[in-house]
């Protein structure tokens, strides 16, 4: 990682001073994520519940432009105009650049077929097994760490070369011994783990787009 991209994990920390105790982590997961993308592979993210939510809201910040504009390279906006000079432009002007990320919550008509033909708590483990390949990362995120759709998808990634990383409270629960990095926040209830996860994912964005998009104004 760049400097720049390890001073947005320091300002995360200048803000909570109680995530200090996790600061080693997040770096390791910022690193994991920037080689990551920077090898061309994606991320892949679940969770339940409120943690659900944090999935796709982890997606909507790596897929468009968060803090900066990203701007598409003037070699995709050439080829943009050459192939459709009528529109070429307005897609060069307004689509951004993406970090490439996929939320497994959101696939209904897959999760729920194979939640009422196979098996509930493997839905997500079956999108890693279809859509993970080696070099991905996976970011499972469980308040306890023992949600056990979680676990099983973070089986899978294993075995599938991913780099797993954990986003969990304070015990770490079971996932601590199967992801490669677990981030703890230092809380025990629901509520308060979550209060903590929302600003750790922001940075962990934040850093990612540093890393790719820190040239940009």
């Amino acid at each position: 990682m760049r400097d720049r991209t390890r001073q947005k994990i320091a300002e995360l920390i200048e803000r909570y001073p109680v995530l200090a105790v996790c600061r080693a982590d997040i770096e390791a997961a910022a690193a994991a994520l920037c080689r990551t993308f920077a090898a061309g592979n994606k991320l892949l993210v679940c969770g339940n519940g409120g943690s659900a939510a944090d999935a796709e809201h982890i997606v909507g910040e790596l897929m468009k432009g968060f803090l900066k504009p990203r701007r598409l390279s003037a070699a995709m906006g050439e080829k943009l105009r050459a192939a459709f000079p009528e529109t070429g432009n307005y897609l060069y002007e307004n689509l951004q650049g993406p970090l490439p990320a996929i939320s497994l919550v959101n696939a209904v008509s897959l999760n729920t077929a194979f939640a009422n033909d196979q098996a509930p708590d493997l839905t997500m483990a079956q999108q890693v097994l279809g859509l993970g390949q080696a070099g991905d990362a996976l970011l499972g995120i469980s308040t306890s760490g023992n949600s056990a759709n979680v676990l099983y998808a973070t089986q899978v990634a294993r075995v599938q070369g991913l780099t797993a990383i954990a986003l969990t409270g304070e015990s770490g629960g079971k996932l601590k011994d199967i992801a490669d990095i677990t981030i703890r926040v230092p809380a025990r209830e629901t509520f308060k783990i979550q209060e903590y996860h929302l600003p750790v994912y922001h940075a962990l964005c934040i850093a990612a787009e540093e890393e790719f998009f820190g040239r940009e104004g």
